[in-house]
């Protein structure tokens, strides 16, 4: 009688076995999703700087026509 088929021991997938999942990659927490988490931080982190860069140059640009004007 074959084995039952579970995610650590399918039946018939071919291919040989697979690599057993800790109980954290089956809930999606292994280290390739600590990989995305981290390049999206990095993501994240270079929007908000790109915004803080233009968020001051227009400061600094509106400022600039401020002191045209009064001068």
């Amino acid at each position: 009688m074959t084995d039952s088929k579970n995610i650590n021991n399918p039946v018939g997938q071919g291919g040989g076995p697979r690599k057993r999942l800790s109980r954290a990659e089956r809930q999606n927490n292994g280290p390739h999703r600590n990989r995305d988490r981290q390049g999206a931080a990095d993501q994240k982190a270079e929007l908000v700087r790109k915004m803080r860069e233009k968020a001051a140059a227009a400061e600094a640009a509106a400022q600039a026509g401020d002191d045209a004007a009064q001068g």
